[in-house]
């Protein structure tokens, strides 16, 4: 029910009204996620989290991340169908902290929108809540703001942050990396959450509409571009478990695209080629390039091209690794190898986002053909 006319604050077109309702139709989601450390349960001034279990680690290291969606939101907006986006958030924010090895602890999340439609953004807060419980995430607080004039009534964006913990002497990271060490893919769901500005840009040159089937993707164009980013957390946190002392170091191939996301995760010095003829680029990662008349090659730095995790692996627990990580229903395979000598000429990636870390390129052709 919206507010009285009479309201001033709702002349302005804020509905305060509104934006309760919305949140009586998310607390249960939300307080799905709780275990015995979440204390004061929704709607408190700020969310509480009991961290006495931290009193059995030696050095325990907060771990934080923060993030958002990006672009993909106009699709949702487009289409009207936001139950997923809230996934897509929590494998921006959560899966980010789990590359040094941490264990997620507990998220918040802010939903800025031009109006508080309290389906909508129960819709968005559900889909956080339920891929929280996923990666074991207690969704501990939040923020809707409406934004009457600076965002229209479809208008919304979100993003979250979230804090985790890891062993000091448990942290994973480039300074582990050894000579010979395996390159592991770890295979996306698709174009997750990055390029969706490159994706948008070229289905509107195209004519095409969100609504429009795509026969090769086997769904309506938006519905297909909506596919949920991949939550990796739990996967990699069983991997470091069943694989001890193996896993040195790992990379969420997120904007920047499979190289400069590698080289963020190796030491100065080190290098690696990352053998394209080990893998074929997802159905719609080919489809895109194909309308837009670009090479798929052109849109590495762009798109995670089908591997949405990198993890750096002792050479002699490699099987182990792919084997634990197929187990959990992720395809995973050998992509490179990184050295530490002297490196072939030619033009490599060099670190990336202020780190200066080791040399990547991506080489050879693509197992389906793609140039």
């Amino acid at each position: 029910m919206a507010e009285s006319s009479t309201n001033p604050y709702a002349q302005a077109g804020v509905d305060t009204v509104a934006g309760d309702l919305a949140v009586e139709l998310m607390k249960a989601s939300v307080r799905a996620t709780h275990g015995p450390e979440v204390l004061g349960g929704v709607g408190g001034f700020a969310g509480m989290f009991d961290a006495s279990a931290l009193l059995g680690y030696k050095r325990p290291l907060l771990a934080s991340s923060t993030d958002g969606v990006g672009t993909k939101v106009a699709i949702a907006q487009a289409i009207d169908k936001h139950d997923t986006i809230g996934q897509d958030l929590v494998g921006m924010v959560v899966d980010d902290i789990v590359v040094v090895g941490a264990k997620p602890l507990f998220m918040t999340d802010y939903i800025a929108c031009g109006k508080v439609v309290p389906e909508r953004i129960a819709d968005i807060v559900r889909g956080i809540a339920e891929a929280c419980s996923a990666t074991g995430t207690a969704l501990v607080g939040g923020e809707t703001a409406e934004h009457p004039g600076l965002l229209g009534p479809r208008d919304y964006d979100v993003a979250g942050a979230a804090t985790g913990v890891v062993e000091a002497d448990a942290m994973l990271g480039a300074d582990l990396v050894q000579d010979g060490d395996a390159v592991i893919a770890l295979a996306s769901s698709g174009l997750h959450s990055n390029g969706y500005s490159l994706v948008r840009h070229i289905v509107a040159n195209a004519g095409i509409g969100y609504g429009d089937n795509a026969a090769d993707l086997g769904a309506t164009w938006g519905e297909a571009l909506l596919e949920p980013t991949r939550l990796y957390t739990t996967p990699l946190l069983n991997l470091i478990e069943q694989v001890p002392n193996g896993i040195h170091s790992l990379s969420h191939v997120t904007g920047g695209g499979i190289a400069a996301n590698l080289a963020r995760v190796l030491p100065v010095g080190s290098w690696a080629e990352v053998d394209r003829s080990t893998w074929a680029p997802s159905t719609v990662f080919r489809v895109l390039a194909d309308i837009a008349g670009t090479p798929i090659v052109d849109t590495e730095g762009t798109w995670n091209l089908g591997i949405g995790f990198l993890a750096v692996v002792a050479a002699e627990k490699k099987d182990a690794a792919i084997a634990a990580i197929e187990a959990q229903g992720i395809h995973a395979w050998q992509v490179a190898t990184v050295h530490t000598g002297a490196r072939p000429s030619g033009e490599f990636e060099e670190g990336a986002k202020g780190v200066d870390g080791g040399a990547v390129r991506l080489v050879g052709a693509y197992a389906d053909g793609a140039k």
